[in-house]
């Protein structure tokens, strides 16, 4: 790309399906993009960093892609950050703001940003085969990039060896660099520190444990005070996994523990359950998300006010490149605010979606009881999103169900119904609308619900062609891509089985 565009979330190029462009989810102006990578912010500045095919809009030539907000939802879309060449494509990884100038790239009062990222060595290079670790340095705020002329810095001779999230650690083990990395093929999480970003002395490793069926990718390690208390704080371990997540094909999982500096040890908690064959029953891991479409996720570095901040891909792999959209294809998840909460006893993860937007006045509904009946709601504007923010007394109903993006004749829907009687969540997709580009596409996800005094809670952002899902102030989170037809706008919910009590209901537009 040779030119910079602005415009919130994608922007609006000439394109073959428009309708399909989120307009609060990040798309490449009209090339691929998969992973986020290199999440910083830096000078009142949020930089997305994520692999890009420069070329085309499907995997391929991996380079690091650029766009930067100061919202988390208007990005403007910059020239690729740092290039794939004729030694190495450039996969996933992190970026530090250098503050000691520990590496001598940039200086005491103005540091530089550091990317750590894989270099997935080509055919022809002197490390042909293998992956390592490798720098690339910004003196100009993240705009432009210089690789080392020492690349690699960490090499273990593995092909498989990638993904390095890298933090400033201070505590009982001394002031270093840390470093987490994968050795994918093996469901391991390794761990490395530096002084210097150059030179790095192996710590420990962790894994395989909890959902192990596929390669282990994208991790994170970060420290968090439960329900917001300095003096009782964990650390999460996030490992997204490729395939075997619970959803099936992508997704990520997440592991509550302590860190000393050398070593992450998981609680007992957070760890499954095995069978007598040691199988691991998914549905007891911790899931960031229930859905299809969240993977590859990890959190910015030097987010202000000690914000964790995650964003994910939204896409999977089982069928990433076949999705129906041009000239673009992929788009990020929105940007989710990550604390740790006491549910149930356990500290675990709550998110909620960063949604800093004017928007109009939503219409709203309260205190209205439904018995056996459908209560037709707002439809969804053409070229925005649709917010729907819903507390819920199930009563004795059975199931209270929303259908979104309906068509006119009802043919086709997505639809989102909590079961009572099973507690359960479910995001069905089956008949959203395009749904034959890939025989993997069409499915219907759930996750199990725990009502709080009776009450069921949901937000729900439907952005063209995703729905996300936070149920219960975020303690549970379904995200799905749908395709629907075009004029595919109505919104109603059903109760069936009895009588509810919507004790608020409110719907909103946003752009």
């Amino acid at each position: 790309m040779t030119e910079t565009t602005t415009h919130p979330a994608g922007g609006r190029a000439e394109e073959t399906a428009p309708a399909m462009r989120p307009m609060l989810h990040y798309t490449a102006k009209n090339t691929w993009l998969n992973d986020p990578n290199g999440l910083v912010w830096h000078r009142g500045v949020y930089h997305l960093f994520y692999q890009n095919n420069p070329f085309d809009n499907v995997w391929g030539n991996m380079s690091w892609g650029h766009a930067t907000s100061t919202d988390l939802l208007h990005w403007t879309e910059h020239p690729v950050a740092i290039a794939c060449d004729e030694e190495e494509d450039v996969f996933s990884g992190s970026i530090v703001v250098d503050h000691g100038n520990t590496s001598g790239f940039g200086t005491a009062e103005d540091p530089a940003l550091v990317a750590i990222y894989t270099s997935a060595f080509k055919e022809g290079s002197a490390h042909q085969g293998t992956q390592a670790q490798s720098l690339a340095f910004s003196t100009d705020a993240g705009m432009t990039w210089s690789k080392y002329a020492g690349n690699p810095v960490l090499a273990r001779g593995s092909a498989h060896f990638r993904d390095p999230k890298v933090f400033r650690y201070e505590g009982p083990a001394g002031s270093c660099w840390i470093m987490v990395a994968v050795e994918a093929q093996h469901q391991q999480v390794v761990l490395y520190r530096s002084a210097d970003l150059k030179g790095w002395e192996y710590l420990s490793t962790f894994g395989p444990a909890n959902a192990s069926g596929g390669e282990w990718e994208c991790p994170d390690l970060f420290p968090l005070p439960v329900d917001g208390d300095p003096d009782n704080v964990k650390w999460v371990l996030v490992v997204n996994i490729n395939p075997g997540a619970v959803a099936g094909g992508s997704g990520g999982q997440y592991f509550v523990g302590d860190f000393d500096g050398v070593q992450f040890t998981a609680d007992p908690d957070s760890l499954a359950p095995t069978d007598a064959d040691g199988n691991v029953d998914l549905s007891r891991c911790l899931w960031l998300d229930w859905g299809r479409d969240y993977y590859a996720a990890v959190s910015f570095s030097n987010a202000p006010e000690n914000r964790r901040i995650m964003i994910g891909w939204m896409n999977n792999w089982d069928y990433a490149n076949s999705l129906p959209t041009s000239p673009w294809r992929s788009s990020m998840s929105l940007a989710r605010d990550v604390e740790l909460a006491t549910v149930d006893g356990l500290p675990r993860l709550v998110q909620r979606p960063v949604l800093t937007l004017d928007s109009g006045e939503p219409a709203t509904i309260q205190n209205m009881e439904l018995h056996n009946s459908l209560l037709q709601l707002p439809d969804a504007t053409p070229g925005s999103a649709q917010l729907i923010d819903a507390e819920i007394l199930p009563g004795t109903a059975r199931t209270i169900t929303f259908t979104l993006l309906r068509a006119p004749d009802g043919s086709t829907a997505t639809v989102l119904t909590f079961d009572a009687l099973t507690s359960r969540l479910t995001l069905d997709r089956r008949n959203s609308g395009n749904t034959a580009f890939h025989d993997k596409f069409a499915s219907a996800e759930s996750a199990p619900v725990k009502l709080d005094g009776g009450v069921l809670r949901l937000r729900v952002i439907i952005d063209q062609c995703s729905v996300e899902v936070f149920a219960q102030d975020g303690r549970v989170v379904l995200s799905d891509l749908v395709f629907p037809r075009s004029g595919n706008l109505g919104t109603d919910v059903c109760v069936e089985g009895g009588t509810a009590m919507v004790r608020k209901l409110a719907v909103t537009s946003l752009s």
